[in-house]
């Protein structure tokens, strides 16, 4: 990269004495020029945050109640939103509209922290990619299990076991990653965060309509305040170690940090790229909180204290086969999306 940069420079020096090809193709620092904007900045946001998480969001509201659940969902959309503010002010330093750029996540945290610190962080970094990209890879390729059986059901009747190997579709899922790992430049691929992103609003909205209408259809089941009762739903045991696990889900259902200094990296300068994240954040963080409240609340009150860790499977495979097919197909295309801003921007 350092030596691409000095060509580039070189290349400027000797024919372009005005800083024509500069101003039009090349940031203050030699690098290709950005041409990302907030609306492409909240793709990625949206992209990289509403993941397979929010399916087991209707499970974890039964776990905490009526109460609990919702203030648990608020309070982490507000931490959020709060710590990408600040890290946000961190892209550029030590000013944060004119300072030296920081281009990844673990160059701000060696100009803002430096030493052992550095290599603490890039070990939780990494070691995060590492589980969330296998996470990716496993629920993708049981969504388009999921396909297959529900077609097989259909043409074959219920009492077929229609049993799919996971294997193959993983080995799919594996090649068209390598496949967009080739495009060289990022920027590239802010169509496909957009795709993902209107996919993850898909199958959401399915779910948040299947809700709506086994709600109208059945009535909503028992619900409490204080979600699954203990002596009746679960032992005393299992309600704390299911409240933590509930608590740890809308935790990891938020995540993005480790992603966003590198989404920043995508916006174009003017104006300041700062000003610029924190709309994106804003309207990002709003976003999947709206859909997170909807999904969650919704699914329990389909399903209640017995709301499935997937909402979507709780539906069946059956019938509306096709709709529960499509919503499945879209979490697997947003899925690569996802797969793709996680691994790439790190």
């Amino acid at each position: 990269m350092a030596m691409e940069m000095q060509k580039n420079s070189m290349y400027i020096e000797q024919n372009d004495p005005e800083g024509d090809i500069r101003k039009d193709f090349l940031d203050d620092d030699g690098r290709a020029k950005r041409t990302g904007t907030w609306v492409t900045a909240s793709a990625h946001i949206i992209t990289a945050v509403i993941g397979s998480g929010v399916l087991s969001l209707a499970w974890a509201i039964a776990q905490l109640g009526w109460v609990a659940g919702p203030a648990v969902l608020m309070a982490f959309s507000f931490i959020t939103y709060y710590t990408s503010t600040l890290l946000s002010d961190c892209y550029r330093s030590p000013d944060p509209v004119t300072g030296k750029r920081n281009y990844t996540y673990m160059d701000v945290v060696r100009a803002s922290l430096g030493g052992r610190s550095v290599q603490l962080c890039g070990l939780a970094q990494y070691g995060n990619l590492i589980g969330v990209t296998i996470g990716y890879t496993i629920t993708a390729s049981i969504s388009m299990v999921a396909v297959k059986r529900s077609n097989c059901f259909h043409r074959h009747g219920h009492h077929v076991k229609c049993y799919t190997s996971n294997n193959p579709l993983m080995i799919i899922f594996a090649c068209i990653q390598i496949v967009l790992s080739q495009i060289p430049n990022f920027h590239k691929l802010s169509w496909l965060s957009i795709l993902a992103a209107v996919m993850s609003f898909a199958y959401s909205s399915i779910g948040i309509g299947l809700s709506i209408a086994k709600v109208i259809g059945d009535g909503p089941h028992a619900t409490t305040l204080t979600g699954t009762t203990v002596g009746v739903d679960v032992s005393a045991s299992e309600k704390v170690w299911r409240a933590f696990q509930a608590i740890g889900d809308v935790a990891f259902a938020y995540a993005f940090s480790t992603v966003l200094v590198e989404i920043q990296d995508t916006l174009k300068s003017s104006p300041p790229e700062n000003k610029s994240m924190k709309r994106a954040t804003a309207v990002g963080v709003t976003t999947t909180t709206l859909f997170y409240i909807m999904c969650g609340v919704m699914g329990y009150l389909a399903f209640g204290n017995d709301a499935p860790g997937n909402f979507l499977t709780g539906f069946g495979f059956y019938e509306p086969f096709w709709l529960v097919d499509f919503a499945n197909a879209c979490i697997a295309v947003h899925l690569i999306g996802a797969y793709q801003v996680n691994s790439r921007l790190m």
